[in-house]
């Protein structure tokens, strides 16, 4: 028991390290949640909307309005293209309205951009004091402006300086790099605009704040506005101009329908071979008791492992050819299959089985017309999971030195900062993902028409 107390003693976190992670999360649920309560709120909105104006009389006349008991009747639960239609709707408003897009009327307050000036005033060694004026040009992060004049000199020491900066950034101010004395013993900066300025304080200009750092010195901050910087969330007609450039000119050579080809044949492959060996094994796991405590503990060991995880082994075993990528996204879905399939034989009715022997069936009629036809809902269920599992990973798997796919253009993008281009990435992978996922369910509709019958 001491060296278990020992252990923990020298082996756990610093307290100040676990105080800082429970920190963090407190800081994120006040952002997770105000965003939540803004969709929220929309939702509220439309819904009273959609009862009050188009769903009204629908309703009144309906069955599901003559039942007795709604609540957990999922039959009563159905989908409502408006809903759908609307939420798509109310999260590009919000993506509008949070990064200034020209898409609305309206704007939240914008960042400064533009040229504005201070007077500051220092003071020498001497005791003398003396103003400068500083210009400063804050111009879109995409620009490159000349710089303006500084303007003609008073004859003090202080001289008038320029300052450069885009928007949304601190630059720092060089009155002690070009007043004369500044670095002697004694020189300082006391006012901005005529306002008292200590080393932490903080004076508002006209576009931004000049803030004093704990050794003297200046710094510009541009006035940020509300809205977010494009570098890590662009307005939405910059990602679909860079959607259009894209399909126009593609990404590094190659065309953006070549990238998604790739990473759509990878994800189909991978998939496959997921289904073609999971499945079996599932189904054997389900059916005999020494092969399922046999795999059993391989497949919940297995289970669990993200496959980023094993990026560096699929290197070091497949290469950095095709071949790993399509086993890192066999290893994806190749444990939701066995599991899908083996839960699948068991989620057959019993009844069903003994109706089956006792109308005189074999193993092989039993496993034919009972058990593979009542267990495909299960495993359609786990292909549908497994696919968009495979989709997340495809990224990862084209980390392996990809020279195509959509995963390769997300991450090459990600090291030059083209946020745009990201979510162009991101975006092509749910719609395709969600469009597959669609396509599976008409086809379970269709090919398993007795999903839910008893």
């Amino acid at each position: 028991m001491e060296r278990f107390t020992d252990w923990l003693l020298f082996n756990l976190p610093p307290w100040n390290e676990l105080s800082e992670a429970v920190l963090t999360l407190l800081q994120m649920i006040p952002g997770i949640a105000g965003i939540l309560a803004v969709f929220l709120l929309f939702s509220a909105l439309l819904y009273g909307f959609y009862s009050l104006v188009l769903d009204g009389k629908k309703r009144r006349s309906s069955f599901d309005k003559q039942k007795t008991v709604s609540f957990g009747d999922a039959s009563s639960v159905k989908a409502i293209w408006f809903a759908a239609i609307a939420s798509v709707l109310s999260l590009l408003f919000i993506w509008s309205l949070a990064t200034g897009s020209k898409l609305l009327p309206f704007s939240l307050p914008t960042p400064y951009v533009g040229q504005t000036q201070f007077e500051y005033t220092a003071q020498n060694g001497a005791g003398e004091t003396d103003t400068a004026t500083v210009t400063v040009l804050v111009h879109k992060f995409e620009d490159r402006p000349e710089k303006p004049e500084a303007g003609a000199e008073t004859g003090g020491f202080a001289m008038n300086d320029v300052v450069v900066t885009p928007e949304r950034r601190r630059k720092p101010v060089g009155a002690q790099r070009n007043d004369e004395g500044a670095k002697e013993d004694g020189f300082a900066v006391t006012a901005i605009n005529g306002q008292p300025i200590k080393p932490g304080e903080t004076v508002e200009v006209e576009g931004g704040a000049i803030a004093m750092l704990p050794k003297g010195s200046l710094q510009f901050r541009a006035y940020t506005g509300w809205t977010m910087d494009p570098l890590f969330l662009p307005p939405p007609e910059q990602v679909w101009s860079r959607f259009v450039s894209l399909n126009n000119e593609g990404y590094q050579g190659i065309s953006l329908w070549e990238h998604l080809f790739w990473s759509l044949y990878r994800v189909i492959l991978g998939l496959f071979l997921g289904c073609l060996f999971g499945i079996p094994l599932g189904y054997a796991m389900g059916l005999n008791s020494w092969l399922r405590s046999w795999f059993d503990p391989v497949v919940e060991f297995m289970r669990p492992i993200p496959p980023l995880a094993l990026i560096p082994l699929v290197i070091v075993w497949f290469g950095i050819g095709e071949q790993g990528k399509i086993v890192l996204l066999f290893l994806a879905a190749l444990w939701i299959m066995v599991i899908a399939a083996r839960s699948g034989v068991a989620d057959v009715n019993i009844s069903k089985i003994h109706a089956a022997y006792s109308l005189g069936t074999t193993r092989r009629q039993l496993m034919r017309h009972v058990i593979v036809p009542n267990s495909l809902p299960q495993i359609f269920t786990g292909a549908r999971v497994a696919m968009g599992v495979c989709w997340g990973t495809v990224v990862a798997a084209e980390l392996v030195a990809a020279e195509k796919g959509i995963g390769k253009m997300i991450i090459a993008a990600s090291k030059f900062q083209q946020t745009d281009i990201i979510l162009v990435g991101v975006i092509i992978i749910g719609i395709v993902g969600m469009g597959i996922e669609v396509l599976m369910r008409k086809m379970e509709n269709r090919l398993i028409p007795w999903k839910g019958r008893s």
